[in-house]
């Protein structure tokens, strides 16, 4: 543990042992420092590495679970728009034998109804509601509820049809005076 250089200086009588403890004890100080600081540095980056790692963990699972909230609230309302559908569809029975089609995703669907009936969609007092694959008809105010939870379920309701809108198209239209043909309607 002797440093040959350090016996020689002793010998020659340049330096004392005290100077020769004290200089070996600052070398070992500084050299205690340089591991701590050392060890201080990996576990200070292994910490920090281990909070990122927390905190992107948490994030993920932050968005996980509001895509969960998202998820059970979307259920939710289609529950509620199925029930408001069932609980008020218009019953249509053996009399409804007339053929109304309908535009759905860029195809035509058909729904069998009655004159009335037909006369009310048309006016917009009906709409048409999408449930389970099937097509129902629903009043007005069920028609606009639907839409504000979920405009995709209603099939054909169109908010500017009204009886005052009906009576301003029939003033302007240059036509109206004109009944049209039974063969024509469909």
């Amino acid at each position: 543990m002797n440093n040959p250089f350090q016996d020689q200086l002793l010998k020659a009588g340049l330096v004392t042992k005290k100077q020769v403890q004290k200089a070996n004890q600052d070398k070992n100080r500084n050299r205690k420092k340089q591991q701590h600081s050392k060890k201080v540095k990996v576990v200070d980056e292994t910490r920090l590495k281990a909070q990122q790692v927390a905190e992107e963990k948490a994030k993920r699972d932050r968005e996980l679970n509001r895509k969960k909230e998202e998820q059970a609230r979307q259920k939710a309302i289609s529950i509620e728009i199925n029930q408001l559908i069932e609980n008020n569809c218009l019953a249509r029975d053996d009399d409804c034998d007339i053929v109304y089609n309908f535009e759905h995703n860029n195809k035509v669907k058909r729904v069998y109804v009655n004159p009335e009936m037909k006369q009310q969609i048309v006016r917009g007092s009906l709409g048409i509601a999408r449930i389970e694959g099937r097509y129902e008809l629903v009043p007005r105010s069920i028609a606009e509820k639907i839409q504000q939870r979920n405009a995709k379920r209603i099939v054909i309701f169109d908010e500017q049809k009204n009886p005052d809108a009906a009576k301003e198209n029939k003033e302007n239209d240059p036509y109206s005076e004109y009944e049209i043909p039974d063969d024509l309607i469909w």
